[in-house]
């Protein structure tokens, strides 16, 4: 019987954008061709929404280190040959110039696919490296002349975005539309008005055609060429602009082209501002950097600044590198990174990021990332590949389209043929509200309001210090109905403190003294909470011999050459101690309190009691109310501590149900489980040590991202600061966008319906189709653009961790 064996796709190949990549094919071939694997076919592990390769393969022939292996090669082998670049570029056009732009690429020696993500204007293309390169094709599809790309990214390094152009070459759309909308106005008043001959008033309606057409004219031309001859809206706008001419209608016709070409001309202007939030990531950073070198400062470009290296940062300047600072202190404005809104004192050891503001002392940077691997460019590379990515109602409305589109075209068939052959219109009736037609229910609004949508979010969330890598998941963020938190470093400070102190035998300055000179050897954490606790109090420790680590119980050490041993209750039963009943009342006491206990013996006597918690985040009760005001619920938390700790950290912070005694996998069945019962489950943890449960979470959300590259991989949705207050702004950002997303469909699906009834029957012209048509995408581009200026308050939880 044949046994399975799941390996996440992540793994094996790298690179691959999703399931539905060329790549994962061709793995699963090669896969089929190794003795003892019967079968391969990607699927979801349970309550996973990432996908897996599912092997079935033959126990007796391949070994699971065998067969780990063997698709780890032919992965290896695979992302050899293949390579995926994602190409920046910059090009003017109607909704469908993503789709030649695409074909067109198909076309170029050595691509076997592309992606066009016209709103965040980039290709992503994938290659056969043996046969073609990523700056080769860049040089290619800027021969073909639809748009201009950027050079490829070199490794460790950001893509260089293609050249801007003079003012002319960035307006041109809009300079040559104005120009048609001119030439229209001069004739339709002169013909009207002035009584200007009927030649000189179709002269001037031809040069607004010029002008209002020859974009479409060169991108139909570029298209036959290099794609073969399609039926898209650039063509049929432009027919029935020709046909509007050939039935004598040059000012209708001039109409059309010109209003067509300003709608977009303002189309892409409206875009370019939800771009333009993302490009002004990549400015934060200064491109300089003064180094120290052999005791004189230099400046040098920030590409040159290699991790080891000093950088000096004078007051109110940006810091160009991450880092730690090595001498100096100052508050530095971390906003532009983790979205925090107070200055964040830092001090020798603390961490820096590039692109935030030092405010009013001088650092020194000791580099620990150079250009390329810093949190700024892990940002601008993720938010940057969360363009591509098509969210499920983006999705939708392309395939649509697909259907809807040649629906049209047979429907508007039968309408320019048959009403003249059975004598109900007149051959220019028919082929005038034909061409109408076409006007009416060209999807454009459709196509673009989604994806309009999700580039405005996604881009208002980075700049709020939410990082949200892609289209599905901000949808997904949106759709969270019941939300699990983890507790320690989420709901809780993540830093155990000393509670109480409880002295049995000797005074409690005694108690503090020994316990501190002991635990002051360890790197356990309730031993560093007891140390600062000695330091807060100012008592002096005494010398303490060497540690013994007794594992999972506790430490034995001397202290003035008497035995000292500190640890659980469970240190002295499995050694057979008497435990003394003021011992077990004291722990008693402190645990019922939610405490954990340190018990302290010295010299055969139990002398002392210290209570440890760690405290719930300050307006954590708060973040919680403002996420059920948004209807999320139930809030559950979920927790490694006993029964009891968890509940009383529970109803302190206020959630509404608490597990504990969980480990890892126990985070994982409880995610399911309300899967189960609710539907769509968000999980909030750090992004490393609650990865499993984060995967296998609807969205998963890693708080205090910005310093952590595991956090930015392990979640769906990064909240760059260490504050669970950013939380309810991102999923109110989210529900909004759900919200925009389904008025544009709305909004596009009626005007579509209202114009198909009203042009076929005559009811309305061409002219008057094409305002509402244009008009309509420009709404929803408007509607969507709308998300840049949310502003929900999204609270704060004031930092109680330092970051020295």
């Amino acid at each position: 019987m044949a046994n399975k064996l799941r390996v996440d796709l992540d793994m094996l190949l790298p690179d691959a954008p999703d399931a539905a990549d060329a790549c994962v094919g061709r793995l699963q071939d090669l896969l089929k061709r190794e003795p003892g694997i019967s079968g391969v076919h990607v699927t979801q592990a349970p309550g996973n929404k990432e996908p897996v390769l599912c092997l079935h393969y033959d126990p007796g022939i391949l070994s699971i280190a065998r067969l780990n292996a063997r698709a780890t090669a032919v992965g290896a082998r695979l992302t050899q040959r293949y390579g995926h670049v994602t190409l920046p570029i910059r090009v003017v056009g109607a909704e469908d110039i993503a789709t030649r732009i695409e074909q067109a690429v198909r076309t170029i020696q050595g691509v076997l696919d592309a992606s066009v993500s016209l709103p965040a204007q980039q290709v992503r293309v994938e290659f056969d490296k043996s046969i073609t390169s990523a700056d080769a094709i860049a040089k290619s599809v800027n021969a073909i002349g639809i748009g201009q790309v950027g050079v490829p990214p070199e490794p460790g390094k950001s893509a260089k975005q293609p050249p801007v152009g003079s003012w002319y070459s960035r307006n041109k759309e809009l300079v040559w539309s104005l120009t048609a909308g001119a030439l229209l106005f001069a004739g339709f008043a002169g013909e009207r008005w002035l009584e200007i001959p009927r030649a000189l008033a179709v002269a001037l309606y031809a040069g607004s055609y010029v002008f209002g057409g020859s974009d479409l004219i060169r991108h139909a031309l570029i298209s036959v060429r290099k794609s073969g001859f399609q039926f898209d809206i650039e063509l049929l706008m432009l027919v029935a602009a020709i046909g509007a001419a050939v039935l004598g209608e040059w000012a209708e016709g001039a109409f059309l082209l010109f209003l067509f070409a300003i709608a977009h001309a303002m189309e892409h202007y409206a875009l370019d501002r939800a771009r333009g939030a993302i490009r002004a990531l990549g400015e934060l950073a200064p491109r300089r950097a003064r180094v120290k070198r052999d005791g004189r400062e230099e400046e040098v470009p920030v590409e040159q600044v290699v991790a080891g290296a000093i950088v000096i940062v004078r007051p109110a300047e940006r810091i160009p590198v991450d880092g730690t600072v090595s001498a100096g202190a100052s508050a530095v404005n971390q906003a532009p990174i983790t979205g925090e809104s107070v200055p964040v004192e830092k001090t020798i050891g603390a961490e820096v990021f590039a692109g935030t503001v030092n405010g009013d002392g001088a650092l020194e940077i000791l580099t620990t990332k150079a250009v390329g691997d810093r949190t700024l460019d892990r940002i601008i590379t993720l938010v940057a590949e969360a363009q591509t990515q098509k969210a499920p109602t983006q999705q939708f409305a392309e395939r649509f389209e697909k259907v809807f589109v040649p629906i049209v075209l047979v429907a508007d068939a039968l309408l320019i043929t048959v009403p003249p052959l059975m004598g109900w219109w007149t051959w220019s009736t028919s082929f005038y509200r034909g061409m109408s037609l076409l006007v009416a229910a060209t999807p454009c609004a459709l196509a673009i309001g989604t994806p309009a949508a999700i580039l405005a979010g996604i881009a208002q969330a980075a700049r709020r210090g939410v990082l949200i890598k892609g289209g599905a998941h901000l949808e997904n963020l949106g759709g969270t109905r019941a939300l699990a938190l983890d507790k320690t470093g989420t709901l809780t400070v993540g830093r155990p403190e000393v509670t109480d102190v409880r002295n049995l035998d000797l005074p409690i300055e005694d108690v503090v003294r020994i316990a501190a000179a002991v635990e002051r050897k360890s790197q356990h954490p309730l031993a560093e909470a007891i140390v600062r606790h000695a330091d807060a109090t100012k008592i002096a420790p005494a010398e303490a011999g060497d540690l013994e680590s007794l594992t999972a119980r506790g430490v034995r050490s001397t202290v003035e050459g008497r035995p000292v041993e500190i640890g659980s209750l469970r240190l002295w039963e499995e050694l057979g101690v008497l435990i003394t009943d003021n011992v077990r009342a004291a722990v008693d006491e402190l645990q019922r309190a939610g405490r954990s206990t340190v018990v302290i013996r010295y010299d055969g006597k139990f002398i002392g009691v210290y209570g440890i918690a760690d405290r719930p985040r300050e307006a954590v009760k708060d973040v919680l109310q403002r996420l059920r005001a948004l209807g999320v619920s139930p809030l559950v938390m979920l927790s490694g501590d006993n029964n009891f700790v968890a509940e009383i950290i529970g109803k302190e912070v206020g959630v509404d149900e608490v597990r504990g005694n969980l480990l890892p996998e126990d985070k994982v069945t409880a995610i399911r489980d309300l899967i189960a019962k609710h539907g769509s489950v968000g999980m909030v943890g750090d992004g490393v040590n609650d990865a499993p449960a984060l995967a296998n979470a609807t969205v998963g959300i890693a708080m205090g991202a910005a310093g952590t590259a595991a956090a930015l991989e392990a979640a769906d949705v990064a909240l760059m600061a260490d504050d669970l207050g950013q939380l309810p702004f991102a999923i109110g950002l989210a529900r909004q966008t759900r919200q925009v997303i389904k008025q544009n469909l709305v909004a596009s699906l009626a005007v579509i319906a209202l114009l198909v009834v009203a042009t076929t029957t005559g009811a309305v012209g061409m002219g008057f189709a094409v305002m509402v048509h244009e008009g309509s995408t420009l709404l929803v581009i408007g509607n969507a653009l709308r998300m840049l200026t949310y502003s929900a308050p999204a609270g704060r939880l004031p930092q109680t961790v330092s970051n020295g």
